[in-house]
């Protein structure tokens, strides 16, 4: 009854914090080429040249040991000015930049170091890494150039998996992901992202074996017990609600997950624990709105009605403009056949939201069950305009006819239930035919 109106969506509160970015990833300073080839070169490079030059090179390496990178770009400059074909001074250059957070004086000197060096790994890193967080598209590129001048290295693939998840390639990042966790099985951090992206392309029980192996790895992980958690609630395994909770002693204050399980326990009907938690989590804050809905929907489902008519006060009071909380409570008032409450709130709702004809018929009933027939005939009308009257509209609509003696109309409404209900409701049916009946004696008595 309220559950389709009021409970939150599962997906909706999963999106809202298990899949949160990855801390910025670090750069490659130019000081870790030194076992690489281009590093080699360059070294090589500068013995050949004037000692003006390798002068220069001792001041930036100066300037780099104690972090002035201000400092080091006049020297790196004027190096260039000499020799603008070495690809490890824009390198150096663009590191410089980036750590003055110049982002795009650095991304042209790391696109200068690629066109004159494609293989230099670093530089391709370093670019990938500039470009995530504001153009993971553009990112890729040079990332997945990385990964294939680095192939036995996992951090290119995580990279490369991060930059494919925030530009929308959900696939191609769980297969970087993949990839990484293939290089090193052992890669804590890779195997939560690569569960992560599983669970997001739902993969679902591909997710829970690599939670799994996460937790093996770090028993203690929040993200990895929270995406279990999920994973087992999204195959509807009733180990998830044990899962939620272990996530929750690592996290209590993770108010969204608590959520997720209070969700879980009341599809799964389990509707005592559910209040359980909604009374852990009273017990630290004050109820917002979603805790009284949800809330409300588990004492509908007990058939604790009037319980569930204080928590929808309780959430109107905080939420005045909400439609689906009056029409909620319209419906509970009438369920306990307290017409006038239903009335006004159902008017209430209809103000909101004048179009719903859930709200209409539901005001229909409550008007009629009052004895308020011309109301209840009124409300009909509108129904009418909107969509093509069912049959039990006409048989209400007889019954309202029929109360305040207008016999004509009742007959045709009478008949018109009976042509359109082709007894599938025969009790009705035989009432109908039993009103029609007496209404045509009347008729001919009358004559």
């Amino acid at each position: 009854m309220m559950r389709a109106t009021l409970i939150l969506s599962l997906i909706g509160s999963l999106c809202l914090g298990l899949f949160s970015s990855i801390s910025s990833a670090r750069f490659y300073a130019p000081e870790m080429r030194a076992q690489d080839p281009p590093a080699k070169s360059a070294a090589t490079k500068s013995q050949k040249i004037r000692n003006p030059l390798n002068d220069l090179l001792d001041e930036v390496q100066a300037d780099f040991d104690k972090n002035d990178y201000t400092a080091a770009i006049v020297p790196l400059q004027k190096f260039i000015a000499e020799k603008p074909d070495l690809a490890y001074a824009h390198f150096q250059l663009a590191y410089a930049y980036t750590e003055l957070k110049r982002s795009e004086e650095a991304r042209a000197e790391y696109e200068k170091a690629i066109a004159l060096d494609p293989k230099m790994a670093e530089a391709q890193l370093n670019l990938g890494i500039l470009l995530l967080d504001k153009d993971p598209a553009a990112a890729v590129v040079p990332l997945r150039r990385a990964v294939d001048l680095l192939p036995s290295q996992t951090r290119p693939r995580y990279l490369l998996g991060l930059a494919q998840e925030r530009s929308g390639d959900l696939t191609g990042a769980e297969l970087s992901f993949e990839g990484a966790v293939h290089l090193d099985p052992k890669d804590a951090e890779s195997l939560i992202k690569l569960a992560d992206l599983q669970l997001r392309n739902g993969h679902t029980a591909r997710a829970e074996a690599s939670y799994r192996r996460s937790l093996e790895l770090a028993p203690q992980s929040a993200p990895a017990l929270r995406g279990l958690a999920l994973s087992l609630a999204l195959q509807k395994k009733p180990e998830a609600a044990d899962a939620y909770r272990k996530y929750l002693a690592v996290q209590p204050q993770d108010q969204a997950a608590r959520s997720l399980l209070i969700h879980y326990l009341f599809e799964q009907q389990q509707y005592d624990a559910a209040l359980a938690e909604l009374d852990k989590t009273a017990a630290t804050q004050p109820p917002d709105v979603d805790d009284l809905k949800l809330r409300a929907d588990v004492l509908i489902a007990q058939k604790k009605y009037n319980e569930a008519v204080a928590a929808l006060r309780q959430a109107i009071s905080l939420a005045p403009a909400d439609t689906q909380l009056h029409g909620g409570l319209g419906r509970i008032d009438l369920e306990l056949r307290n017409y006038a409450d239903a009335e006004k709130e159902l008017k209430a709702a209809l103000q909101l939201d004048r179009n719903n004809l859930s709200y209409w018929k539901d005001l229909s009933t409550t008007y009629y069950l009052a004895g308020n027939y011309p109301a209840t005939l009124a409300a009909l009308d509108v129904l009418a305009k909107a969509q093509t009257p069912a049959a039990g509209e006409w048989f209400i609509r007889a019954l309202c006819y029929d109360k305040l003696g207008q016999a004509q109309p009742a007959l045709d409404a009478y008949r018109r239930f009976i042509e359109i209900d082709q007894d599938r409701n025969p009790d009705q049916v035989w009432q109908a035919k039993q009103r029609i009946h007496v209404l045509e004696k009347s008729a001919e008595k009358k004559r």
